[in-house]
This record gives C-alpha cells, structure tokens and sequence, in this order.
C-alpha cells in the first residue's frame, strides 16, 4: 500500500527515497517498483550504512545527489525515509534543509526507529563534540511500520529496540513492564503479532507524550531517560562500539541507581530493571569506564539548560522527573552500578 499512501497525501509528483547500502539492498527495489506503480518519479539515493556516517558530509554529499537529480526536485518532493533510526535522523534533516523544508515519510525498518526515532519529527547528525547536536524539529507527515521487515534485523539490533521498548514503560506505563516481561520470549522471536502489540503500545505512549511538548521545553525530556548517561557513553566509546538501545539500557541502569542513592525510589526497580534487560539478552555491565570523562562529555550535552545536565530519574513504577542538580560527584558515582 506505500504508492496508494504516498499519492493520498495529495501534491506529490516526485519521491526521493534516501536508504543506507544495507537496507536498501534489502527493500530498496521493491519500494521504487511500488512507488513508480503509483505513477510517482522515483529517485534511491543511499549513503553507507552505520552511526558514523550520520554526519554533514554525508548529508553534503545526499545534497550533491539531491540537486542533480532531473527533473530537478521542488517543493512537490516527498523524501521517504528508508530504514533505522541513523537512516531517519539523516533523511528527516535532509528534508528539514532542502528547499528550506520538504515533506518526509518515515519507513522505519528497526523496532527502535519503529517505536522511538520515527515519531515526534526530531532530526539530526552527530558532531565530534556529542551526538545529534546538529539538526531541527521537522515533522513527518506520516509513519509507515511493516513488523515483517524487523525479521532480517540482527539480533544485536532487535534488543537495542527493546531498551527503548523498557524506557518508555519505565516513564508512563508500569503495565508495560508486564508485558514485556511475560513475553520476552516471544518478542525475540519477533511473533508478529505480539510484535505489533508492543509497536502499537509504545507508538501510543510516544505519541501523546511528543503531542502535549513538541519541542521538548517540558515533559517531552521525560523520553531522555536514560540518555543523559548513554549518550555520552556512545560518545566516549566512538559511534559503533556501542548501539544507541545497549547505551539506553547502561543509561537507565545509571540513572536508577543515582535514583536510588537519593531516596527517589527503593532498589527493587533497579534490581526489576537489570533482571528484565538480562533476559531481553542486553548487557547491564560496562567495567572500564572513565567515570571522569563521562562526566565532563555530559556538559556538552544538548540538553544542558544554564550549565546545568539535565537528568531524567525514575520517582515511582511508571514515573520519572527532571533533576537539574545533580553533582559531578553524583553522576560519576552512578556510574559504578555497570563495574
């Protein structure tokens, strides 16, 4: 049904499909055949894939393509947004700067991008200094999810979708939590139905939460559980080393245990977190870490307000708050819960 969608949204006579190498190896013809079946010209434009290459010069040279495509492209283009959420982040920017903004389509084809990255219309590339600190809010006009392309995903990948999965029932809905839970299992096997049970809970929860703050002045930071730590985890190891969803889930663990260290909550939701993200197969341990260094990346965080890190720290099953004092001292003690 993607050329049928892509034509209802009314004024589109050009799609540009952006894809990394990987995923458009995988679905990348069968998306252009459905798209020029609608009467709709078709360009595929793909960069190589990986978090490394989420940068300005490959969305310089998606620009070099982008403009010597003919007929040239106007504000009638759709740029279509072909794979995860490195996919979605450099497509959606694109779109945000071309032409001073084109309408995007986001096709997520990883459970996190199904169920974070594709929904609330923040785009970005990563910078030396710190990720996604180069981008702009830029609204899709809609999502398409297909549960069938998450069973070539790598299971390293898989599990990654999950952590975000736990985040978002850590911060709105402890039902959630029994969800996943009771059907860890299955979710690994990617059941399909399942699968969409859980894709359509936590669309659901993102949704509402992106609906009440778009721009993230508010209670929309409440989806940076965890992000705080694990950003600037993903930062000191190098993009690559370490998935966005492993980095959410050590991130979370920290965020607990600084949680737990001021009263917020008791230890039974830190030691309910760690057994969960053990049986989801994601790692709870990092030892090694410069707790130090850690520290002095998350200042240069994009969500630091008046020189001060913003931390999103759990306050009941379900619950979370934003804290803007914690101590260095606070934040590298943390992150001793992952020796």
């Amino acid at each position: 049904s993607l050329g049928q969608t892509v034509t209802s949204l009314g004024g589109i006579r050009q799609v540009v499909v952006i894809s990394d190498t990987h995923v458009a190896g995988l679905y990348g013809q069968d998306v252009e055949e459905r798209l020029k079946n609608a009467k709709l010209q078709t360009a595929l434009l793909t960069f190589p894939a990986g978090e490394d290459h989420k940068t300005l010069p490959t969305v310089e040279r998606i620009f070099d393509k982008l403009f010597g495509i003919r007929p040239a492209i106007d504000r009638n283009c759709l740029v279509l947004a072909l794979g995860g959420g490195v996919v979605g982040d450099l497509a959606g920017f694109v779109a945000a700067t071309a032409l001073r903004g084109l309408r995007w389509l986001p096709c997520p084809t990883t459970l996190l991008a199904d169920v974070d990255a594709s929904v609330g219309g923040k785009t970005a590339v990563d910078h030396a200094a710190g990720k996604n600190l180069i981008g702009a809010f830029h609204q899709p006009c809609g999502v398409i999810i297909d549960v069938k392309t998450l069973t070539t995903l790598d299971i390293r990948e898989l599990r990654s979708g999950l952590a975000e999965c736990v985040k978002h029932a850590l911060i709105r809905d402890a039902t959630l939590l029994d969800f996943l839970e009771a059907h860890a299992e299955a979710l690994l096997d990617c059941e399909p139905e399942t699968m969409t049970e859980l894709i359509a809970r936590n669309v659901t929860i993102k949704a509402a939460v992106v609906t009440d703050d778009e721009l993230e002045s508010g209670a929309r930071a409440h989806l940076n559980f965890g992000h705080t730590f694990g950003h600037a985890m993903e930062t000191y190891l190098g993009y690559g080393r370490i998935s966005h969803g492993e980095a959410i889930a050590l991130g979370m663990l920290c965020a607990c245990a600084l949680a737990t260290h001021r009263g917020l909550v008791e230890t039974a939701l830190q030691d309910r977190l760690e057994s969960l993200l053990k049986r989801l197969g994601l790692e709870t341990r990092c030892p090694g870490l410069d707790a130090g260094k850690i520290e002095a990346i998350m200042q240069h965080d994009k969500k630091v307000r008046d020189g001060k890190v913003r931390f999103i720290l759990p306050t009941d099953w379900g619950q979370v708050d934003i804290f803007e004092d914690v101590s260095a001292r606070e934040a590298q003690e943390a992150l001793a819960v992952l020796e």
